[in-house]
């Protein structure tokens, strides 16, 4: 028989790296939002998990229950296989627990295929994930990277943590570049996602003397910051990262790709095109149009985002414990790192 698993024992042995979750509620459920790192083998499809729902809700649950039994049979074979063909230990969970996670977890035990079961499901991990938002410490100091638009503070952040240092990827997790362009090319994250990535990340940053993460709004597209990386921002250590204009353009025309969003990039600018000087406006309107992305980003830069940045940093940080002025994002990399070996906290 199967045996019940804790959120706690389920944190614990993912931490380890000795356990697969699997989510088995439908796609979108999943979708929505999931255990990070989760597959997804779903019990019933989204046409099937309505139709059962309906019969519980408007003619029995022996009739739901009979009905999920007939539709799971015809799809026995390969739902055994999917969790067969997973390695070592497997945690099953649903939305609380219940039918689905109990269901599956009892033929798969029949199959002699062990797994275990989250007790509370998909809720007991939100749960978890709110009270550990509320009550959870990290590295005892934040390092805040600051910088104009193009400075390359997310591609500085990620060629750190490729070599090991502890960051926070708060774009990353959000899904989202914090700016009006900020979802071109991306897929957004909500809030629970969000919230969840962060949370894996702050456990594995806890022993470390410090963390390092961007400089964000107190929101990055539709997600709020909460109140622990908000607080840490504000007492932290300020660097100002600097690059050459020219540089920085280079900078956002890689990261965003526009000739791959031209319909994408051009709607986004109608959206900030009245805050900015009309015979401006209709330069920049006309150069996305004809795709010269350099005088485009030119303009941007110089008559929108450096201004509003300019203005947002003095509100809160005017003196940055160090100024890092590069060449180029290998070369800025190079300063942090030894800025860092010198950083006694």
């Amino acid at each position: 028989m199967f045996q019940d698993m804790t959120i706690e024992e389920l944190i614990a042995l993912r931490r380890k790296g000795e356990l697969t979750t699997v989510d088995v509620r439908s796609p979108s459920e999943y979708a929505n939002a999931t255990i990070p790192g989760s597959l997804n083998i779903p019990l019933f499809d989204d046409a099937e998990r309505a139709e059962v729902g309906t019969l519980y809700k408007q003619v029995s649950v022996e009739a739901a229950k009979q009905r999920g039994l007939e539709i799971v049979s015809a799809k026995l074979p390969v739902f055994v296989r999917q969790f067969a063909d997973i390695p070592g230990k497997k945690a099953v969970f649903c939305w609380r627990g219940g039918m689905r996670s109990k269901a599956t977890a009892t033929v798969l035990s029949l199959m002699d295929i062990h797994v275990y079961r989250l007790v509370g499901g998909y809720r007991a991990y939100r749960q978890w994930v709110v009270r550990q938002l509320e009550t959870m410490s990290f590295a005892p100091r934040a390092i805040v990277l600051h910088g104009n638009t193009g400075t390359g503070k997310t591609a500085i952040l990620r060629r750190l943590k490729q070599k090991g240092y502890p960051v926070l990827d708060l774009e990353s997790m959000a899904g989202h570049r914090g700016s009006t362009f900020g979802e071109i090319g991306l897929k957004a994250n909500n809030q629970k996602t969000f919230e969840s990535l962060l949370v894996e990340d702050l456990m594995a940053c806890q022993d470390k003397p410090y963390v390092i993460f961007e400089a964000e709004s107190k929101r990055i597209g539709k997600i709020v910051l909460p109140e622990l990386i908000v607080e840490k921002k504000e007492s932290g250590l300020h660097i100002l990262i600097e690059l050459p204009a020219e540089e920085r353009v280079r900078q956002i025309i890689r990261d965003y790709e526009p000739w791959n969003h031209r319909e994408a990039c051009l709607q986004a600018f109608m959206r900030i095109k009245s805050k900015i000087h009309t015979p401006i406006a209709h330069e920049i309107e006309s150069c996305l149009k004809q795709e010269k992305y350099e005088p485009a980003v030119e303009m941007l830069l110089q008559y929108c985002y450096d201004p509003r940045y300019a203005h947002a940093t003095d509100q809160y940080v005017s003196d940055p414990a160090v100024v890092i002025s590069a060449q180029h994002i290998d070369d800025a990399v190079q300063q942090v790192e030894r800025f860092l070996a010198s950083f006694k906290g």
